[in-house]
């Protein structure tokens, strides 16, 4: 049975099995409709035109997961930031795990979508917010229609929260196969500020493929800072839609290090829906092999007086391929917008592919904007200048590769964050070196 076959099979069986209200139950019909008329994305389409799903989607996929697999603390540890104190909200294929989480409800709201969708007190939050950001394609749809795990966050006005909040993504290998589907839902209130840390790992080399939405609501005067990890087995897969609205004098950045995983596709949406604005998306891949890494960015300014920041770094090795597919869009009324894009590529192999597309939609006449991307090798003369100092050619490409994706790094604001992905870049690109953060 092919997967469209199966999901549609499965779908009147899970809305029976789960207690929403009908508010929700209403929004997954219609997006379950959305997908059925879609199907998945084909190259034929423009946004897919350099990534084919064909091979993930071959596979014999379990919907869902028919047991439960319990790993303790020490099985885990090294995927999770345990250098400092975090809320916690750990997913084992797809189902919450109470012991490996730490949640609250102590003036703020890290908990989970299941709890959200059921118990009336988030009834207004769910009605006002949820797929409020998300978009109609057919995988966000697909998503909606089958959503029910997730992390719920809710932060009132004027909250700093003392912590980051991880969020992390475990699949233990139960299933021969498996899709996973979880859904987050992030709202930030006026003056307060979040930091969130996201992560997906495969602890299996069974095939997994998880598609995920992410829809963030950053108030007026709120903040988020957001950080994805990506460093998964071969056998992973991951379609990651996150959705973005901003208000008045918000600031969001998302920052998205891509190191692993068989194919990764990140959908990244920006709406400015305010004034002074400030927009933030960064990202960093390095990949080998024939890892297929995908990001597609959205930024839309729709009022005057915004920003946003784009700057993204790829180093591709062996057989593996790149696409950055980045747009901006500035509405008519966006006067004043500040929009930057760039796209910076290293191909360290022949049989290594790089498909870049920045694009500017512009409306507005009062307005600065750039975008740019470059594609090319490491400089042989820095190269030669170190190895004449005496810095052996691996160490001296390392050091010229990191120094490459440094100034991504340079705006993290986590310094455990910094300090892990200083780590994973000297152990993709084979090194051993203490670099001074």
């Amino acid at each position: 049975m092919e997967l469209k076959e199966k999901l549609v099979s499965s779908f009147l069986a899970f809305e029976n099995s789960v207690d929403v209200d009908a508010y929700v139950h209403d929004v997954r019909s219609d997006a379950f409709k959305i997908f059925e008329e879609k199907g998945f994305p084909t190259k034929k389409e423009e946004a897919w035109k350099y990534t084919s799903l064909n091979k993930i989607l071959n596979e014999d996929y379990s919907v869902f997961p028919k047991q439960e697999n319990a790993l303790e603390y020490k099985d885990v540890k090294k995927y999770l930031i345990h250098d400092i104190d975090t809320y916690k909200v750990v997913f084992i294929d797809g189902k919450y795990s109470s012991h490996l989480s730490q949640t609250t409800h102590d003036g703020i709201d890290v908990c989970l979508m299941s709890a959200a969708f059921s118990k009336p007190k988030y009834r207004l939050v769910i009605e006002n917010y949820f797929n409020k950001a998300a978009s109609k394609d057919s995988l966000t749809s697909l998503n909606t229609a089958f959503s029910s795990e997730g992390a719920y966050i809710h932060i009132p006005k004027n909250k700093l929260v003392e912590k980051p909040i991880q969020i992390i993504h475990f699949s233990t290998g139960n299933e021969s196969a498996l899709m996973l589907q979880p859904r987050n839902l992030i709202v930030v209130d006026e003056n307060s500020h979040v930091q969130i840390i996201e992560r997906h790992q495969s602890l299996t080399s069974n095939a997994i493929l998880t598609n995920s939405v992410t829809e963030i609501f950053a108030n007026k005067r709120a903040i988020v800072d957001y950080y994805k990890i990506q460093n998964d087995n071969s056998n992973a897969s991951l379609i990651d839609n996150t959705f973005i609205k901003q208000k008045q004098e918000s600031v969001a950045s998302v920052h998205t290090f891509s190191f692993g995983g068989k194919l990764i596709r990140n959908n990244l949406n920006y709406y400015q829906e305010g004034e002074r604005i400030d927009s933030t998306l960064k990202g960093v891949t390095i990949i080998g092999d024939k890892q297929h890494v995908d990001h597609n960015t959205l930024v839309h300014h729709i009022e005057p007086n915004c920003e946003s920041h784009q700057d993204y770094k790829g180093i591709f090795g062996e057989n593996s391929t790149g696409v950055f597919n980045g747009k901006i869009i500035v509405e008519k009324e966006a006067q004043k917008t500040n929009a930057f894009q760039v796209n910076n590529n290293i191909l360290i192999s022949d049989k290594a592919t790089i498909n870049t597309k920045p694009q500017l939609e512009i409306f507005a006449d009062d307005v600065k904007c750039s975008h740019g991307c470059t594609i090319g090798q490491l400089d042989e003369s820095a190269l030669f200048y170190m190895q004449s100092r005496g810095i052996p050619k691996k160490e001296a490409k390392a050091l010229l590769m990191y120094a490459f994706s440094n100034n991504v790094l340079s705006s993290v604001k986590i310094p455990e964050i910094k300090q892990r992905i200083t780590k994973i870049i000297a152990n993709k690109l084979g090194v051993s070196i203490g670099f001074d953060l």
